[in-house]
C-alpha cells in the first residue's frame, strides 16, 4: 500500500458521497468489516438492483461475499479483482477498492462535465441494465440500427452532390427575413402538431371514460345474470316430477324392448337355419330325381337301339333303389316324367303315385 493510493481512495470516496469518514489508519491492520461495507456500498452505487449476500459473520460467509463481488464486477463492469487481497482487508485491499472507486469517480466527473447530474447518470445506468436483459428490445434495436445504417449509407452517397449545393448556399448572403419566415413557419407547424397531439389525448380521455362506463354496465349486467342463475338453480320446475316418472317408465320399456328384440333375433336365426336345411334337402331330392330320370332315359334308348336284356337295363338303372323283377316280369321304379316310348309296359306304383312301374317281358334263364 502506498500513501498516494490511500489518499486518492479516501478523496474519491468522499467525492462519491460515502457517508463514513475513512482515515489512513483504518487499513494498517486487517479490518474486514470496513472492507465489506465499502464493497457493498460501491456495488450498490454502481447497480442499485444488484442482489448480493450481506452476511459476513463466518469465514464461509466472507468467502462467498468476496467471490460474489468479484464475479459481479467482472461480468458487469469488466473489472478484474484480486480476491485474496480483498480477503486480507488491509493496505493491499486498497488497490482493489481503488479500481471500483476510480471507475465510479471517472463516470461521475464525465457526466458533470457534460452537464448531467448524478441522479440522471444513475437512472441511465439502471435503464441500460434493464434493456440489456430484454431480448426483444435488443432485437428491435438491432433492426433499427440496421435500417438507420442503410439510410445513412444512402445519404452519404448523395454527399458529393449535396456538397456543391451546400457550398453554394454558404457563399450566398443570408436573408434574415426569409430565415425568420422559415423559423415562424416551423414554429407554427410545431404548434399545430402540439394541438393535434393534445386533441388526440383529449379524445383518448373521452374514449377511456366511455369504456369505463361500458365496463361498469357489463359488470352490473353480469351480477344480475349471476343472481338470476342462482335463483333459477334453486327453483324446481313444475314438470320435473312427471319427467322423472316418465324417465323411470322409459327405462322399463327399454328393458322389455331389448329382451323382445333378443328373442326375435334368436327366432329369426332358427327360422333361417330351418329354411336352409329344407332348401338343402329339396336340392338333394331334386338332384336324385334328375339322376334317376337321366338313367331311365338312357336305359330306354339303349333298349330300343341295341335291344338289350332286362338284366342289363336293371344294372344300368341301379339295383339298390328298386326291387328285383319277379318271374312274371321285372319292375323298375322312377319318376312320372320321361318319354312315352314304353307306355305299354308302364304303370303307377300303388304305394307312391310319384313313381312309375315298368313291366318287362321275362327273359330266358341261362
Amino acid at each position: 500500500m502506498s500513501y498516494r493510493d490511500l489518499r486518492n481512495f479516501t478523496e474519491m470516496m468522499r467525492a462519491l458521497g460515502y457517508p463514513r469518514l475513512i482515515s489512513m489508519e483504518n487499513f494498517r491492520t486487517p479490518n474486514f468489516q470496513l472492507v465489506a461495507e465499502i464493497l457493498a456500498w460501491l456495488v450498490n452505487r454502481y447497480d442499485p438492483s444488484a442482489d448480493l449476500p450481506t452476511e459476513v459473520d463466518t469465514e464461509q460467509d466472507r468467502v462467498i461475499f468476496i467471490k460474489s463481488i468479484a464475479q459481479f464486477m467482472a461480468t458487469k463492469a469488466h473489472v478484474k479483482l484480486n480476491t485474496k487481497k480483498l480477503y486480507m482487508a488491509d493496505g493491499h485491499a486498497v488497490k482493489e477498492l481503488l479500481k471500483i472507486s476510480s471507475l465510479l469517480y471517472t463516470a461521475m466527473t464525465t457526466h458533470q462535465k457534460s452537464g448531467l447530474s448524478e441522479d440522471t447518470s444513475t437512472q441511465k445506468n439502471m435503464e441500460l441494465s434493464v434493456k440489456s436483459t430484454d431480448l426483444k428490445a435488443c432485437r428491435q434495436l438491432a433492426s433499427e440500427i440496421t435500417a438507420r445504417g442503410a439510410k445513412l449509407h444512402e445519404l452519404l452517397g448523395r454527399e458529393v452532390e449535396l456538397r456543391d449545393l451546400r457550398r453554394t448556399a454558404l457563399s450566398q448572403t443570408v436573408d434574415i427575413e426569409e430565415l425568420e419566415r422559415g423559423i415562424a413557419s416551423s414554429i407554427s407547424a410545431v404548434k399545430t402538431e402540439i394541438e393535434r397531439v393534445q386533441q388526440m389525448l383529449g379524445n383518448l380521455g373521452g374514449d377511456e371514460a366511455s369504456l369505463e362506463v361500458k365496463i361498469e354496465n357489463k359488470r352490473q349486467e353480469l351480477e344480475r345474470n349471476q343472481k338470476r342463475l342462482r335463483s333459477l338453480a334453486n327453483v324446481r320446475p313444475a314438470y320435473m316430477d312427471e319427467y322423472e316418472r316418465v324417465e323411470v317408465d322409459l327405462q322399463k320399456q327399454y328393458s322389455v324392448y331389448v329382451e323382445k328384440h333378443c328373442h326375435l333375433s334368436y327366432l329369426e336365426h332358427q327360422l333361417d337355419l330351418v329354411n336352409e336345411a329344407e332348401h338343402h334337402e329339396h336340392e338333394a331330392t331334386e338332384s336324385s330325381l334328375k339322376r334317376m330320370h337321366q338313367r331311365m332315359q338312357e336305359a330306354e334308348h339303349r333298349m330300343i337301339r341295341d335291344d338289350i336284356t332286362a338284366d342289363d337295363m336293371l344294372q344300368i338303372a341301379g339295383t339298390e333303389e328298386f326291387p328285383r323283377p319277379t318271374a312274371e316280369g321285372r319292375k323298375v321304379f322312377g319318376s312320372m316324367s320321361g318319354d312315352a316310348i314304353l307306355s305299354d309296359h308302364v304303370s303307377v306304383h300303388s304305394s307312391c303315385p310319384s313313381l312309375l312301374t315298368v313291366t318287362l317281358p321275362p327273359y330266358p334263364h341261362c
